[in-house]
């Protein structure tokens, strides 16, 4: 607080915060940006934090939409047994079963939706992400320009509202993850590049 009133920071954010600590600091200050983990997997933060968000102007910078690389075209069950001992990943519950499964039959119900737009699953994924009603970016790392590739034409994807409707669908059916499956109804937000940070 006391830098932004110094001047030397714009604005003050936070990351995994909940609800209850938002508004702890809200009480104190302006909360301008929340930086929570949000995937088509790790949904929980939709309904609470980035819909808290939304109502309070505060922006949300979501990390880890490919859940650490389940989301992404290329990963294959057997990816889990290459992995270097110390990955956490090994011990992750969502790269073990039976949630493994479930990730990776979410994953492919995306194919159809990605082929109907010219893209790959990956960009779907992320865009499923930034249609969400109060997301302002998010996060994707890559470690080569292939990966890149793969996601980078979502920021330049609008699904549609049978798209949205084909992936909640998915996700009921294959069971996988947790968390709202639907973003509430509001206004949609516009896409630009810069929603993918």
């Amino acid at each position: 607080m006391r830098l932004v009133e110094q001047g030397k920071v714009r604005m003050a954010g936070v990351s995994n915060f909940d609800v209850s600590l938002l508004e702890r600091c809200e009480a104190i200050m302006h909360v301008d940006s929340l930086q929570p983990p949000f995937s088509l997997i790790r949904r929980d933060a939709g309904g609470r934090e980035i819909a808290w968000c939304a109502e309070h102007g505060t922006g949300v910078i979501c990390y880890s939409p490919m859940q650490s690389g389940l989301l992404t075209d290329s990963f294959a069950a057997g990816k889990v047994a290459t992995m270097a001992y110390d990955d956490w990943r090994r011990r992750s519950p969502e790269f073990q079963e039976p949630n493994l499964s479930r990730n990776l039959a979410l994953r492919d119900s995306l194919r159809p939706i990605a082929q109907r737009h010219h893209t790959t699953v990956s960009a779907v994924a992320l865009a499923w992400v930034n249609a969400w009603s109060g997301v302002t970016a998010a996060i994707v790392g890559a470690r080569s320009p292939q990966q890149v590739d793969g996601w980078i034409g979502a920021a330049s994807l609008e699904l549609t509202a049978a798209d949205l409707e084909e992936i909640a669908n998915a996700i009921e059916r294959t069971g996988a993850g947790t968390g709202p499956t639907r973003a509430p109804k509001t206004e949609a937000q516009p896409k630009s590049m810069s929603r993918v940070a």
